[in-house]
């Protein structure tokens, strides 16, 4: 497994990843295009990818500017595996080197990334979207994790 900083030249692997999913599945791929990930990792914040046997496995970007988690994920098969958990703790270790401003982010209730972000130490704070959990992480929470 290799863990480093995502590449605009990652898009199209990270589209691939973001298209597996089994869970937070857009109703219409066509909702993040190309070019939005490409402002979000050079424009708004950075991401960071996981490579296993040369291929994207997983990802993460976080938006600096709005203050939020814009993306976590992984391919179905290999969830379990830690992969999650280290794209968390890089991209939030880097979020905070850069600003002690809360986190946010919002996931369908009652699902697997709802209990990760629970195990993560994130503490639910209402609800955004469309009925979505939101969850917050603050400094002192995350260096006192």
């Amino acid at each position: 497994m290799i863990f480093r900083e995502a590449k605009t030249t990652d898009i199209t692997a990270i589209q691939i990843v973001r298209h597996t999913v089994k869970e937070n599945i857009l109703s219409d791929p066509a909702l993040v295009t190309d070019k939005d990930c490409e402002e979000f990792l050079t424009q708004h914040g950075k991401g960071w990818v996981c490579k296993v046997g040369g291929e994207v496995v997983g990802f993460s970007i976080v938006d600096l500017k709005a203050h939020n988690i814009w993306a976590l994920f992984l391919r179905p098969e290999f969830e379990g595996k830690g992969i999650g958990k280290e794209l968390h703790r890089l991209m939030m270790d880097w979020y905070f080197d850069q600003t002690h401003e809360p986190v946010w982010l919002g996931t369908s209730p009652n699902t697997r990334a709802a209990e990760f972000y629970t195990r993560q130490g994130w503490k639910k704070v209402g609800v955004v979207n469309k009925g979505e959990v939101k969850f917050e992480m603050s400094y002192e929470d995350w260096m006192n994790k």
